[in-house]
């Protein structure tokens, strides 16, 4: 539960007299167009929250690009969680753009046919508060509201629902059959047990029927396959937006005439791009909600994605057998859609001078790269100017770090969750100790960018404005500071260290300096330069600044302010990485088109090889093969890496590629590091192929001179099918008779 006081801090914010003039035009009730300029990523989507808690309507923000979407949707629901969770009706929702285009003839990812399915049903049943979207998934035509509805089965206990029906209605919302259950998708049939596991649940659900009657639902563990909760109803919410069936296919084959004969009655790759050709839809996103509020964040950039979605439908070389215009509908007829809708137009900057409309003004936070002390100066420089700071923490743990970080500096705080939250009770006492009055807020949210409310007197500091990016979510690009041409890693900073700025080159630090401008008092960093020249450099561009780090213990020289050599030194080393990617693109070219020799599919003893390891796969294994395997039967040379930690698998992955190669009677060289990593795959891979009619040898310390004298020869002759070996495999009396695989293990531990 939220702190009373971070949400008053934050409903604060909706007090704003530009914002109370959008509320207005969106509650006259009719149709409008009024917009919020000013807000910066961030501002946009604290002020969508405030917006729908003034109005609880649907909200549909349309963005110009899927990363976009990602990052809005992200903090939108942080917001969301702090200020609306006690209010029903579900959570913010993204509704993805299909990765696919009609022309490529192939299926959109699994997970996004997932997600736009329910989001789709969300919006048809009304079930969601605000959606994101991709102007290439607002483009989309979409099937009336009740086509959505029926997706999705709501099931309760004492219903008759005979069994044939539910899993003809599974299959053709995308679930598959496996036994047992144990991914999101998949069902199973056992006598009169059903097992499911639907999309966005925790744990797959497991009904017994009596006949058709339901008798009884529960919730089952997937590792031990045993009940665990006893339920009275349940949802199926649906993977696929375009269900299917014998009867789609056929009629689709049918249309694209003796091209697709042969798949009638079958799904084939690409063909929900198809589905309008059987089945037209004429309806946009904004048919599925009553009286919608459509936010378009950054009109301009959203009108040239669309475009430019249009241009690429449009190729000439594009041939699709569904007119794109069947799919997609126009920037055009979109627009003209929304007129029956109230819109409202988000926007950093104003466009209009003339006449500009309702503004809020914001900036992004200041990125403070990890060092702490920068943060607590600002932070008490904030507080002692009469403003309030937020420190958005992505986790507890995080809360607790920050926490120890203001204790330890003395900064008064409060802590924006309540004690009930599982938080560590000495934590609890510290920021109440503090007192209410405490100008300093430690909040727990997934806001990785900040940003500052000047006319508020509030700023707000994501998590990766003060520790950097954590590397645990995808970041969208957009996210990053155009200026942060280095990683300012100043913790350990002392005067003396060499720096390198991005303009002006390598200089030395002198220390921190404290000057007063324009009336304003401000921390600088003193950076000398050759001839004694003096560079101040404001922390709040301390992103320009890195640690100089050269090859050896050298002094390096100094550079001169408004001198040549250090825009030399950029260019030379433009130069060589433009040679270095020009060398690269090269060898991969020379790659592609070098010939090598094409595997045979597997054979009957690769799978009875296979079928002998001992232990059950994991997928990622089983992912590595299938990869493997595909390069093998390419006529281009395989050149392929495979990562793993130690006792992941990775040489029983080697061992089944080994024999591919020597189904096709070629051989197989292994080159270890050591003589004992040598001796260990000596032995498993003797071990291993033991049943079949091979012969593996090694060379290494292990063995005499005059056995290594026996085996050379009968590698030569071809008489060796796999020789294990350190270095000794690459000495040039060392020769194969045909050679089709080398495996080289712990390559990085060879060196150059």
């Amino acid at each position: 539960m939220t702190h009373p006081a971070i949400r008053d801090l934050l409903l604060s914010l909706g007090r704003h007299a530009a914002f109370l003039e959008v509320q207005r035009a969106v509650s006259s009730g009719q149709p409008c167009q009024t917009g919020l300029s000013g807000l910066t990523v961030t501002a946009k989507a604290l002020y969508t929250v405030l917006l729908w808690l003034a109005q609880e309507r649907p909200l549909l923000v349309v963005v110009d690009g899927n990363q976009q979407g990602e990052a809005f949707w992200e903090s939108l629901g942080a917001f969301f969680e702090l200020l609306a969770t006690a209010r029903s009706g579900g959570s913010p929702q993204l509704l993805p753009a299909l990765d696919v285009l009609p022309g490529q003839r192939l299926s959109p990812h699994a997970e996004i046919n997932e997600q736009r399915a329910v989001a789709l049903w969300r919006l048809a049943t009304e079930r969601v508060p605000i959606t994101v979207l991709p102007v290439a998934a607002a483009l989309l035509r979409t099937a009336p509201p009740e086509f959505y509805r029926q997706l999705a089965l709501s099931l309760r206990v004492g219903e008759e629902v005979p069994m044939e029906e539910l899993v003809r209605h599974l299959e053709s919302i995308g679930y598959q059959r496996r036994e047992p259950v144990e991914m999101v998708g998949e069902y199973s049939i056992r006598g009169g047990i059903l097992d499911v596991f639907p999309p966005e649940s925790a744990k797959p659900v497991r009904l017994e029927f009596f006949g058709d009657l339901i008798e009884s639902m529960r919730r089952f563990e997937v590792d031990s396959q045993r009940s665990v909760l006893k339920i009275a109803q349940c949802t199926l919410l649906p993977l696929l937006e375009y269900p299917k069936s014998d009867a789609l296919f056929a009629e689709l084959a049918g249309l694209l005439g003796p091209e697709m004969a042969s798949r009638t009655g079958e799904p084939f790759p690409g063909w929900e791009t198809l589905v309008p050709l059987a089945r037209p839809r004429h309806g946009t996103v904004f048919d599925l909600l009553e009286r919608p509020i459509v936010i378009w964040d950054e009109p301009e950039r959203i009108e040239v994605a669309a475009g430019r979605l249009w241009k690429r439908l449009e190729e000439p070389s594009r041939a699709a057998l569904c007119p794109p215009d069947r799919i997609y509908c126009r920037w055009e007829e979109l627009r003209s859609q929304a007129q029956s809708a109230v819109q409202v137009a988000v926007r950093e900057l104003e466009v209009s001078a003339e006449a500009p409309g309702p503004h809020i003004s914001t900036r992004p936070s200041m990125a403070f790269q990890g060092n702490v002390q920068v943060a607590v100066s600002e932070a008490r420089n904030l507080v002692a100017g009469g403003g309030r700071v937020v420190f958005f923490g992505a986790s507890t743990g995080e809360l607790e770090r920050l926490a120890e970080i203001f204790q330890e500096y003395g900064v008064p705080f409060q802590l924006g969750l309540e004690a009930a939250e599982g938080v560590p009770p000495y934590l609890v006492e510290r920021s109440y100790l503090a007192g209410s009055v405490a100008s300093t807020f430690l909040v727990k949210g997934l806001i990785r960018r900040g940003a500052v409310f000047p006319e508020a007197r509030l700023a707000m500091f994501g998590c990766e404005d003060l520790f950097g990016p954590t590397g645990r979510v995808a970041r969208p690009a957009v996210a990053r500071a155009s200026i942060a041409a280095f990683a300012a890693d100043l913790a350990d900073l002392k005067a003396g260290d060499f720096l390198v700025h991005r303009e002006h080159g390598v200089g030395r630090f002198l220390g921190l300096r404290e000057l007063t401008q324009a009336g304003q008092a401000g921390d600088y960093m003193l950076i000398e330069y050759a001839n004694q020249d003096k560079l101040y450099v404001p922390l709040a561009r301390m992103d320009l600044v890195g640690k100089f780090r050269g090859a050896g213990d050298h002094t390096p020289a100094l550079d001169r302010l408004g001198g040549v050599t250090w825009n030399r030194t950029r260019t030379r080393v433009r130069a060589r990485l433009r040679d270095m990617a020009d060398a690269l693109v090269k060898l991969y070219a020379e790659r592609r088109l070098a010939e090598g020799f094409s595997f045979a599919a597997d054979s009957n003893w690769q799978r009875e090889f296979e079928d002998a390891f001992e232990f059950v796969e994991t997928d990622d294994q089983l992912t590595a093969v299938a990869d493997i395997k595909r390069d093998m039967e390419q006529p281009t040379p395989m050149d392929r890496l495979l990562c793993g930690d130690v006792g992941f698998g990775k040489t029983e992955v080697a061992m089944r590629a080994a024999f591919k190669a020597l189904g096709d009677g070629k051989q197989v060289a292994v080159l270890a590091p050591t003589t004992v990593l040598c001796f260990q795959h000596h032995e498993t891979f003797q071990r291993r192929f033991a049943p079949f009619p091979v012969r593996v040898e090694m060379l290494s310390r292990f063995r005499s001179p005059k056995e290594i004298k026996a085996i050379l020869p009968d590698v030569a002759d071809g008489k060796v099918d796999i020789l294990i070996g350190t270095h000794r495999l690459l000495y040039p009396d060392v020769k194969f008779r045909d050679l089709g695989l080398l495996v080289v293990d712990e390559e990085q531990r060879f060196g150059v």
